[in-house]
């Protein structure tokens, strides 16, 4: 199984990081589903998270599920160089770098937009997304 990003797909700045991700990506083996969605609904639940206060990125990683910086970093070790440097981010302290994390997380709808669908990927990309 491929390592599955849940996102916000009303979120503008999560939909611009999952635009990132797969434009960055070395080995195209993300998949993405948003949390809005009846699969990334089931998949939070599953995992013991609040579908409707969902403020984090979730990855699902080998049967691990990273949140926050934790989770960005993971995606992170996809990219190609150089790119994959950002994986260097890790020198930072955690509780630091989920703060920052946090800060953005809370104020994102403000600062970069909501939409009121989720992100459609395009045809080519559909395959990359988790389908009900």
């Amino acid at each position: 199984m491929h390592d599955l990003v849940i996102f916000d797909g009303q979120c503008n700045l999560c939909a611009h990081s999952v635009r990132f991700v797969l434009k960055c990506e070395a080995d195209s083996t993300l998949q993405f589903v948003p949390l809005q969605s009846p699969a990334g609904s089931r998949l939070l639940r599953r995992f013991a998270f609040n579908p409707e206060d969902v403020r984090t990125m979730v990855l699902i990683a080998d049967d691990l599920v990273l949140v926050k910086s934790d989770a960005a970093l993971e995606i992170a070790r996809h990219f190609r160089w150089p790119w994959k440097a950002l994986t260097a981010i890790r020198i930072i302290p955690r509780p630091i770098r989920d703060w920052l994390y946090d800060r953005i997380a809370r104020n994102r709808y403000r600062w970069f937009g909501r939409n009121e669908v989720c992100v459609v990927p395009t045809p080519e990309l559909r395959a990359r997304f988790m389908e009900d």
